[in-house]
């Protein structure tokens, strides 16, 4: 044991998880590659869980941070703020939200919390509908609407949160159906609840779920959801803390997946946007952002140095299309995967769209999930130069695999090559 996990365990919560029987302490990255303190270089393609968004070092977002620290680095929600106002305004426009207001917050937590107080304020209900197998956050909010056990620690909730099918495609009583047949099943189980309910405020959801082990629904599970919703006037929360900014190559943001009858109510991000600087956010319309009849403020979120970082990191992501290139390198990936998969035994399902993907493994010939084979895969990737991520909703058996957006078709090869070789070395 090195002497800083010695010190880290000193003073550390047990329950603050470290990947790797013997941690490693990242030092330096670039592009999309980091070293730890031994000196070893590895292929990042976790990105410190999905937020290291465009590049490690990316000289556009340090030169901003740079500079605008040299200016003035903080001064709170209580003073005009140019930066935050500019990247207000670039994404009010960018989350197709009519007459959109945008509040920033420092993480997808805290973003998520506020848009769980401004829909049961405007609702007057604390009743929240929520996926099976969902991830929102670790707040006391956040948690008591999390679907999936391993990442909620308490049942005591200050709301009453109602579970709704749909989230996973492939397990539970609907995952033999075909996509029609389980989106009309989905929708006739909200239906049903709904008949059950007195006045649910909202219902929250990941267009594809992070945590969960990037499971996600057909296309257009949302948009037939909205039909109802709209109906008995829930408002509908995206959160696209892990799906946004262009990760899933097809889509902006992943609700667009599920267009239908146009945006959520409720919108929000965080991770990516400040390719890791502190950034998280809500978008709504003015109606639902203005319902609170109380003053609030923000000490950090929308800080001048963040949002700096936030503009650079936005610019050169769409100027550069990355969405376009996790469209088009996340394609070739994912194939390399499914054949990289098709000789492993313990390989259960390979999903996932653009950048953002997983391989879920189970006990060959069965469904049972093998958290153990997960973690020997880590390690084993690790071993060869490669930095994943794992999760899932049964015992975290899922590796999940969401790499700079910068990503070159030559670092996908080198990628699946690695992941060829920790499935046979674990296997």
């Amino acid at each position: 044991m090195s002497g800083l996990h010695e010190r880290h365990l000193a003073v550390s919560p047990e329950w603050l998880a470290l990947y790797y029987r013997h941690p490693i302490e990242l030092t330096h990255g670039e592009g999309r590659h980091v070293w730890d303190a031994d000196g070893n270089r590895y292929l990042d393609y976790f990105g410190g869980i999905l937020t290291t968004m465009t590049a490690h070092a990316l000289p556009e977002v340090t030169k901003a941070v740079a500079e605008q620290a040299g200016r003035i680095i903080h001064s709170s929600t209580l003073y005009l703020n140019r930066p935050m106002v500019e990247m207000a305004e670039r994404i009010a426009t960018l989350s197709g939200i009519p007459d959109a207001r945008v509040f920033f917050t420092t993480s997808g937590t805290e973003a998520n919390d506020t848009a769980l107080l401004l829909a049961t304020a405007y609702r007057r209900s604390n009743q929240i509908l929520a996926m099976r197998n969902s991830y929102h956050g670790r707040s006391f909010s956040t948690v008591s609407i999390t679907g999936n056990q391993a990442w909620s620690p308490t049942s005591l909730s200050p709301l009453q949160t109602l579970y709704v099918h749909g989230g996973v495609r492939t397990r539970g009583p609907y995952a033999a159906l075909s996509d029609e047949a389980f989106i009309r099943a989905c929708v006739a189980d909200l239906e049903d609840l709904l008949g059950h309910t007195r006045n649910p405020a909202a219902l929250i959801a990941e267009p594809m779920q992070g945590v969960g082990g990037f499971t996600s629904p057909p296309d257009g599970l949302f948009a037939a959801f909205r039909e109802v919703l709209d109906r008995h006037g829930v408002l509908w929360i995206s959160d696209e803390v892990q799906t946004g900014w262009g990760r899933t190559g097809d889509h902006f943001w992943g609700w667009q997946a599920h267009a239908g009858n146009g945006p959520p109510d409720i919108l929000t991000f965080a991770k990516g946007i400040g390719n890791g600087m502190s950034v998280g956010g809500v978008v709504a319309r003015a109606e639902v952002m203005n319902c609170l009849d109380a003053n609030s403020i923000s000490t950090f979120g929308g800080s001048p140095i963040t949002m700096a970082a936030s503009l650079a990191n936005l610019s050169y992501l769409l100027e550069h299309d990355l969405q376009g290139n996790a469209r088009r390198v996340g394609g070739l990936l994912i194939e390399r995967l499914r054949s990289v998969a098709a000789a492993s035994p313990a390989v259960r399902e390979v999903r996932g769209r653009g950048l953002m993907i997983g391989i879920e493994l189970a006990k060959p010939g069965t469904d049972e999930a093998d958290p153990e084979a997960a973690a020997a895969v880590l390690e084993a990737a690790r071993a060869g130069g490669l930095l994943i991520g794992k999760g899932g909703g049964h015992n975290t058996s899922v590796l999940r695999i969401a790499p700079p957006l910068t990503l070159t078709v030559a670092e996908a090869e080198e990628g699946a090559a690695i992941l060829a070789d920790a499935l046979h070395a674990a296997g």
